[in-house]
């Protein structure tokens, strides 16, 4: 049975720390539910993405302040929240880029991370003020019947 399985991690404002959240979410995924590999592939890039974005939000703005990651989840899906304390954005003064089959694409260097985020994940939200930006990812898959149990002995 599914528990209201709850994960949460205070990272420091450093890009190295960014693997440390793609290893642990993805292997939660893996271990815990029925995900195809090439989605755990793109659950990887957009926490990457919303992490650098976290990151770069909080140097902005000079703060030492840690990122906030959680984990939980449903019968259904899990969710992956991403929560920062920079100065926030308005997510419809975005530019709006070309499709990727476009070779103006091509021109736009930055500006990319929101728009993919919202490709590879079944459901995204961004709720951003000047107190911060909160994104909240959701996946869409069902739990392992049996989950690996790390605590038996071998």
């Amino acid at each position: 049975m599914l528990g209201n399985t709850n994960v949460q991690l205070d990272i420091p404002i450093q890009m190295e720390y960014v693997s440390l959240v793609r290893i642990l979410i993805s292997d939660l995924a893996q271990s815990r539910r029925e995900i195809d590999p090439q989605k755990v592939n793109d659950l990887k890039l957009a926490i990457s993405e919303a992490c650098t974005n976290a990151i770069e939000a909080h140097k902005a703005i000079h703060s030492d302040q840690k990122i906030k990651i959680a984990w939980s989840e449903q019968p259904d899906h899990f969710e992956v929240s991403i929560r920062d304390f920079g100065k926030g954005f308005d997510i419809e003064a975005l530019p709006k880029h070309p499709p990727v089959t476009d070779p103006e694409r091509l021109n736009f260097e930055r500006g990319l991370g929101i728009p993919l985020i919202k490709a590879l994940m079944d459901e995204v939200s961004f709720n951003s003020s000047s107190e911060g930006t909160f994104v909240k990812m959701i996946v869409f898959c069902q739990p392992l019947e049996k989950k690996l149990d790390f605590d038996s002995e071998l």
